[in-house]
C-alpha cells in the first residue's frame, strides 16, 4: 500500500526560506520517479516539481515549473525513501498546500503560507 507524508510546511517571511519533505513507503521507492504539486485556495492544482527515478542517467533528473525555476531544488535520499523540495526566496504567491505525488497517489499535504 503506498503512502506518502508530507512535512516541514509552515510559516515563512517573503524572502525565507522552507524545506518539504515527503516520506514514502509501500513501493521501490528508487525505481519511481517523484513531484511536488501545489494548491492554492480557489486555484487548480499546479506542478511544481519532479525527480527522475535513480535509473534515469541520461543527464539533469530534474524538472521545474516555470514559477519556482532558480527558486526551489528538489531532491531525494533513496535510502530514507524522501524526497524533498527545497524552498529559497519565497513570495507570497507560493502560499498554497503542497502535495506529494507518484502517479495516482497522493499525500495529504503541508501547508506553506509566505506573508509579512
Amino acid at each position: 500500500q503506498v503512502h506518502l507524508v508530507e512535512s516541514g510546511g509552515g510559516w515563512a517571511q517573503p524572502g525565507g526560506s522552507l524545506t518539504l519533505s515527503c516520506v514514502a513507503s509501500g513501493f521501490n521507492f528508487s525505481r519511481y520517479s517523484m513531484n511536488w504539486f501545489r494548491q492554492a485556495t480557489g486555484k487548480e492544482r499546479e506542478f511544481v516539481a519532479s525527480i527522475a527515478s535513480s535509473e534515469y542517467t541520461f543527464g539533469d533528473n530534474t524538472r521545474y515549473g516555470d514559477s519556482v525555476k532558480g527558486r526551489f531544488t528538489i531532491s531525494r535520499d533513496n535510502a530514507k525513501n524522501t524526497v524533498f523540495l527545497q524552498m529559497n526566496s519565497l513570495k507570497p504567491e507560493d502560499t498554497a498546500k503542497y502535495y506529494c505525488n507518484r502517479d495516482v497517489f497522493w499525500g495529504q499535504g503541508t501547508q506553506v503560507t509566505v506573508s509579512s
